[in-house]
């Protein structure tokens, strides 16, 4: 039975909850939480997820077992703890969590919990050991990087083995480091300085790791266990404890004053979701979603590993005042690793909004350029009835001055905004067309609702064209999928666009107690919860797919699995009845006629064959996972990387001397801004993806 109607879920909840057992075993452990408020969380979400979730997912066996793989992962992700031994004896506890969260029993935190802090008692004795002994620099070995490639050690003797090679590598990388930071000194160290620095930078290293795992409490495994339970509902479901509500997506803007990154904790790991526009990293320009932190430093002081550390740790060492620099080592998603400094700072509230610039296309023609980094909206000043400034007035504003510049065609730039506002995100896609639908919006009901343009004028009706790419999700992948839908537009970018086509609602749980002598225990947390689905006007969802564009141009990001169709647990693709509309104009794009002129195009163009030919490089690293231990063969691959990177960078440069300092782009009329505050608009001119558009609207 998919739903349950909420007068039969509070008599359920008094009937069951009047039989919750005593936990299995009373130890010292269990005394550190309380067992019935826990009992109740989980309860809580056996009865209530299925019946708040969009999908037809219900509490079963399917759900038990996708639950027991997430925690599992959560656990220990890369296999440097466990044994196969004790996976085994974990995984007879997974075909009952279905039914014991409905009884109200926990098992498994409790014995993970157990398991893995005597597996981190033995592994830190060894790993003293293994460091006191030494490694051969030398030696001709490897290491495999990948977990999902490695099994679980089956005896203590392979456990050591397995981390002989991870201190190794990670003396070997800190040397490294030391010989590039001293490339600039007077004074050099010798080489011999150099090892003993290295390796008495890895003994305190792996010391404040072992400790940090040591602080590891029995209810923070429980608070994972429960995020393993909504995260098999759809992965952006999620329990959030109380101490952790202001950490889930960590927002680091406004006020607080840090890097300026969305990040979210998952499978060990702290993940890169979303760079806020105007912020410091957003400005820096190397830090991109999916990116792994790795470790964090204060300015030169030594790195701190976060692996497996809480999100609120993590974001307590990125997080610092205003001018002072934190040193990301990052793991970019093809495998490599990069060191990124970036000098924090608060968001700079003018760079989160619309941009826009006029251009010299092909044959001295104009273009206009309105880049959209979010939809926003000031929706506290629209509850209070003043003027609220969002990103569609500031887009017609724009676009307007563009015209009055006399433009002849318009780019809108939607790479890496990551959505906001789905009233923006409507009335934008209307500023291109008359009145319409633009998207349906489904809910956990099956109810459905068309969310539709009603201001019949339209900004502007000459060529358009919209640039996407993997990190245009949500809101700006509906106002792309509609523009395409009516033929009013030609979509430009790489393969796919991100896929998330779903909507989540916060809900507080200890307003959602149906009890009343219930409420006697404290916070609860809260649950964020997918509750609907997007559809295009023609019946197909964004979700999963995410959208195709039209014109397909290389990407250094093709070959590599980020987006919503990788992430454990997504909710598919699937399609409703389609909406009545008209399409724009009467002569369709030629569709046929642009892809093959830009296919020519591109196979000429030396700016996006130098990303076709690193794309496929970084395909082939990301498909390596297996490292060498061996000196000679780090350093050349470090060389390797850097090569890449200063191959993009150089070209770049070369793109810019050669088209020279002044291309005639003329800025829209508006305040005169500093030197710093213009380098998006040197950036332009730097970039293939907005050269080629330019003349894919030529041929428009």
């Amino acid at each position: 039975m998919k739903k349950i109607l909420s007068a039969c879920l509070t008599t359920l909840f008094a009937l069951s909850l009047s039989f919750l057992p005593i936990s299995y075993a009373e130890t010292a452990v269990t005394k550190e939480v309380d067992s019935g408020r826990n009992k109740l969380i989980g309860y809580m979400l056996a009865k209530q997820l299925p019946v708040m979730h969009f999908s037809d997912k219900e509490v079963g066996d399917a759900l038990a077992f996708a639950a027991f793989d997430l925690y599992l992962k959560q656990l220990d992700f890369q296999k440097r703890f466990l044994l196969q031994e004790d996976v085994d004896k974990l995984s007879i506890i997974a075909p009952s969590i279905d039914n014991n969260l409905l009884k109200g029993t926990i098992v498994l935190p409790e014995e993970g919990f157990d398991i893995l802090s005597r597996r981190i008692d033995a592994v830190e004795k060894m790993t003293v050991q293994l460091l006191a002994t030494g490694f051969d620099y030398n030696q001709d070995e490897s290491y495999e990087t990948d977990p999902d490639k490695l099994k679980y050690a089956v005896t203590l003797e392979d456990l050591g083995e397995r981390w002989r090679k991870i201190l190794k590598g990670q003396i070997i990388s800190r040397y490294l480091d030391l010989v590039e930071d001293q490339k600039e000194d007077k004074e050099k160290k010798s080489d011999k300085e150099l090892w003993k620095e290295a390796e008495e930078k890895v003994v305190k290293r792996n010391q404040d790791f072992f400790h940090r795992m040591h602080q590891e409490t029995l209810q923070d495994h429980y608070d994972r266990y429960f995020n393993a339970i909504t995260r098999a509902f759809d992965p952006h479901t999620n329990y959030m404890p109380p101490a952790n509500k202001e950490d889930f997506d960590i927002h680091m803007r406004g006020s607080l004053e840090g890097i300026g990154a969305l990040l979210r904790e998952e499978d060990g790991y702290i993940k890169v979701v979303n760079i806020i526009p105007g912020s410091a990293s957003a400005r820096q320009g190397m830090l991109h979603a999916d990116d792994i932190i790795l470790e964090v430093a204060q300015g030169s002081e030594d790195p701190v590993e976060i692996t497996d550390m809480r999100l609120r740790e993590a974001v307590r060492l990125i997080r610092g005042p205003k001018g002072a620099e934190v040193r990301l080592t990052v793991k970019k998603i093809d495998g490599t690793k990069v060191i990124i400094p970036i000098i924090r700072d608060v968001v700079q509230i003018e760079e989160t909004f619309v941009k826009s610039n006029l251009l010299e296309g092909p044959g001295g023609k104009k273009v206009g350029y309105v880049m959209i980094p979010s939809f926003y909206r000031d929706f506290e000043k629209t509850r209070n009835g003043s003027d609220a400034r969002n990103s569609t007035d500031d887009a017609r504003k724009v676009v307007e001055e563009l015209k009055k510049a006399g433009m002849s065609g318009l780019i809108l730039d939607l790479r890496n905004n990551g959505g906001g506002s789905l009233m923006d995100a409507v009335d934008t896609a209307g500023l291109f067309f008359e009145i319409g639908p633009v998207v349906q919006v489904k809910n956990s009901y099956g109810s459905k609702r068309v969310l539709s343009d009603e201001d019949p004028s339209i900004v502007w009706d000459g060529p358009l064209l919209v640039l996407v790419n993997q990190f245009s999700a949500s809101a700006s992948e509906i106002v792309a999928a509609a523009l395409q839908d009516y033929g009013r537009a030609v979509i430009v970018g790489g393969a796919h666009t991100h896929g998330k086509g779903t909507v989540q609602t916060l809900i507080d749980m200890n307003e959602n107690i149906p009890l009343l002598h219930l409420k006697k225990y404290e916070d609860l947390g809260a649950l964020k919860v997918t509750i609907q689905k997007f559809y295009r006007v023609t019946g197909g969802s964004t979700q999963y797919k995410g959208v195709e564009p039209d014109i397909v141009l290389p990407s250094l990001f093709q070959h590599l699995d980020s987006g919503e169709q990788y992430l454990d647990n997504s909710l598919p693709w699937d399609q409703v009845e389609p909406v009545a509309f008209v399409k724009y104009g009467s002569h369709p794009i030629n569709l046929d006629l642009l892809k093959t002129k830009s296919k020519q195009r591109v196979a000429k163009d030396e700016g996006l064959q130098v990303i076709a030919d690193e794309a496929e490089k970084a395909s082939q690293r990301a498909k390596q996972t297996t490292m060498s231990l061996k000196l000679s063969e780090m350093v050349a691959q470090r060389e390797e990387a850097k090569v890449a990177r200063d191959k993009i960078g150089a070209h770049y440069r070369k793109f810019r001397e050669e088209q020279g300092e002044d291309r005639g782009e003329e800025p829209v009329a508006g305040p005169e801004e500093e030197p710093d505050k213009e380098k998006w608009k040197e950036d332009i001119k730097e970039d293939p993806y907005i050269t080629e558009s330019m003349r894919i609207l030529a041929d428009m």
